[in-house]
């Protein structure tokens, strides 16, 4: 595993000592991305204020985005890519300053790729309250001081009026096609929902039409891991010294979080029941392979997230009910008039695959008839992140408007 690539887009693999000294020193108190770091390629808008669903207020909110390829005379070819839990806006390219890591989507967005940059102008958010430019816990309040544990509870639908504010501020009227897996998914269907005037197709990735009390029970104890470290402060941290931040508690929520991310047949088959070194972990000081792997993903995650915004974003996640004050989910789905990709992944144990099937069966338009793309895949539900060629032709389908 190198050090620039995002854990969440290759298979899993044993640790080196290698790997162990890439992150060697201590955390910092947050790995959000502040005012004066180097903006590598991001871009910058501000939307204003934003009223949110559950009644709170933000009197000023700011989106950092990025873009690729360019847009056309008539604005009819922009696409719109929603990033995961803790992915962010840089979807392509390189790590350098600003970006401690590749691109996700490399593979996909590049010219020549299933969105093809020198026809698509792609543009990729950091969604609301996350902590990689966009408006978020780790940003400064109107009294100068960072919200922290004072930022305002947030929803999936308040995330999704950010970006369509954010749609107007950039001058896209319409989206050619909006694409999102995972939590980027829930978004995704909820631009179709509730904006149906704003997208010609929708492609929705590994992701649920709510979520379950299965799924909000995870979440629940991610968050209390943070919280429970004493180094949280109740959200006040940001001028801790480096080592003195919650990291202990973020890297345990980032521990949890992989389990589910990832297929049991994976974990099995790549690490069995490995030492990680010559050491017992049979009552000695060794460590069993596997667990390493966590801690060394716990320990790197720390280095480009923020604890209060894993909160913000996860409890985000716990509210989405696409069919919430809508009569229902297959009332809301309904309502759906973008031609629709729905992809669920076989090994899924985070959001098995019969909530895919449930979406695709009430919406009127999908390309495979009501039914689902199956991705088989041993890796889980990163499976959207790892299985570029299958889910590259996936895409490929719905931009060219073909079925299976």
């Amino acid at each position: 595993m190198d050090w620039q690539t995002s854990e969440d887009t290759v298979p899993s693999a044993f640790i080196t000592e290698a790997n162990s000294r890439a992150i060697v020193g201590k955390p910092p108190a947050t790995g959000a991305w502040r005012v004066g770091d180097p903006p590598g390629d991001r871009r910058f808008v501000s939307i204003g204020a934003l009223d949110l669903e559950t009644g709170g207020h933000l009197p000023v909110v700011r989106i950092a985005y990025e873009t690729h390829g360019t847009l056309n005379a008539d604005g009819s070819n922009a696409i719109l890519i929603l990033h995961a839990l803790t992915g962010d806006s840089h979807v392509a390219g390189l790590p350098g300053p600003g970006h401690t890591t590749a691109g996700w989507w490399n593979t996909l967005v590049k010219p020549g790729g299933a969105i093809d940059t020198d026809k698509w102008f792609v543009v990729a958010p950091n969604m609301l309250g996350g902590c990689q430019g966009s408006t978020g816990p780790a940003s400064h309040a109107p009294d100068g001081v960072e919200w922290g544990a004072r930022f305002p509870y947030l929803t999936i639908r308040d995330q999704v009026s950010a970006q369509v504010a954010f749609s107007d501020a950039i001058g896209v009227d319409r989206w050619a096609a909006v694409i999102g897996g995972s939590m980027g998914g829930m978004q995704a269907l909820e631009w179709a929902v509730g904006h149906p005037d704003r997208l010609d197709r929708v492609a929705i990735l590994a992701a649920p039409d709510l979520s379950n009390a299965d799924q909000i029970a995870l979440n629940s104890v991610q968050v209390e891991a943070i919280r429970m470290d004493p180094a949280f402060a109740e959200g006040e941290y940001y001028d801790a010294a480096d080592g003195e931040g919650p990291y202990r508690g973020l890297a345990l929520a980032r521990r949890m979080a992989l389990l589910s991310y990832r297929s049991p047949t994976e974990l099995n088959d790549r690490f069995e029941r490995s030492w990680q070194s010559g050491v017992t972990p049979l009552g000695g000081e060794g460590r069993f392979a596997v667990e390493s792997y966590l801690d060394f993903h716990g320990n790197k995650f720390t280095r480009r997230f923020d604890a209060n915004s894993y909160i913000t974003l996860v409890e985000a996640m716990s509210s989405h009910d696409v069919g919430r004050g809508r009569g229902g989910v297959p009332a809301a789905l309904a309502r759906v008039t973008a031609r629709t990709l729905v992809v669920g992944i076989d090994s899924d144990r985070l959001f098995p695959i019969e909530q895919q099937r449930r979406i695709a069966a009430h919406l009127p338009a999908t390309i495979d008839g009501g039914e689902i793309s199956v991705l088989t895949s041993p890796f889980g539900h990163d499976g959207f992140l790892i299985e570029d060629e299958i889910v590259g032709e996936n895409i490929r389908r719905l931009l060219e408007n073909r079925q299976a």
